[in-house]
């Protein structure tokens, strides 16, 4: 597979070839900042409805990406996300959910997963990191959203745990990508946050951080994740990391911390069309 398992498929997403490889049925993106309607700080294609944007920009927005992938909008599904851990799977009565206002979003959840076609599951970023599951047996999609807090509480290892316990998937049957995030180029952080990055790892794991002053590390966040995806029991080789860093490449990403915490999201997504459009 690919070095890059994210790429632009549209100036408004990037895919990944190498999933739909495995599954036709399969819809993965991850959205650019660019061909959207929104203006001023959140220029052009922001779909987050929590940052102040213009409501109806956003939700025609989520209309163009809808349109771009060829997926209704009242198919999708958005959550209330707040830097925990946990994880809510989707069924058909939760379509439409968070897709045209945030308040009728599922609560408090930072982790998604289905095994129902025609349900677009997504989530919003702006630095944190995107992780997408795919399990080819039972036909099973997840995404999680993955901060420093998410990170350490360890919510894509959850979900690998989820699905053992709950859908009787062994973990390296589990393919992962984590997407596009802020990267230790340009993601400092302090004793606290390292503290909790050490709790959260094993030994048997190098540092994904490295001091750069006194109190102050740069910290690899698609790292800590990948470790902990091992850690949960995935095989490295179903593991694929996307490069790309949101704050250095500021022609394609929104970022939080490059941008002062005045931006807009991206949203990163992924479904299984119904079998029954193939035949």
């Amino acid at each position: 597979m690919t070095q890059n398992p994210l790429n632009l498929q549209h100036e408004t997403y990037l895919n990944s070839p190498d999933w739909e490889q495995l599954n036709e049925d399969l819809i993965i993106g991850f959205t650019t900042k660019n061909g959207g309607v929104s203006s001023g700080h959140f220029q052009s294609l922001n779909l987050g409805l929590h940052v102040h944007d213009n409501p109806e920009s956003v939700t025609q927005n989520r209309q163009i990406i809808a349109s771009a992938v060829k997926v209704p909008l009242e198919q999708w599904v958005y959550a209330d996300q707040v830097h925990d851990s946990s994880i809510y799977k989707a069924r058909r009565e939760d379509r439409s959910k968070g897709t045209m206002n945030y308040a009728s979003a599922v609560p408090e959840t930072d982790g998604l997963y289905t095994d129902e076609e025609d349900l677009m599951l997504s989530l919003c970023y702006a630095d944190c990191v995107p992780l997408f599951f795919y399990e080819p047996e039972k036909r099973l999609v997840g995404t999680a959203h993955a901060g420093w807090k998410g990170s350490v509480l360890d919510i894509g290892g959850k979900m690998a745990r989820t699905w053992t316990k709950n859908e009787g998937v062994p973990a390296k049957s589990i393919y992962a990508i984590i997407g596009p995030s802020i990267g230790p180029c340009c993601y400092t952080v302090d004793d606290y946050v390292i503290d909790r990055v050490n709790k959260a790892l094993s030994k048997d794991f190098p540092s994904p951080y490295e001091e750069v002053s006194a109190g102050q590390y740069s910290l690899d966040l698609k790292l800590l994740n990948k470790y902990l995806l091992l850690k949960a029991g995935l095989s490295e080789s179903r593991i694929l990391t996307s490069p790309l860093c949101t704050s250095c490449e500021s022609s394609l990403f929104f970022s939080h911390r490059r941008d002062q915490g005045k931006t807009g999201r991206m949203a990163g997504f992924i479904g299984l069309k119904g079998r029954q459009k193939q035949l």
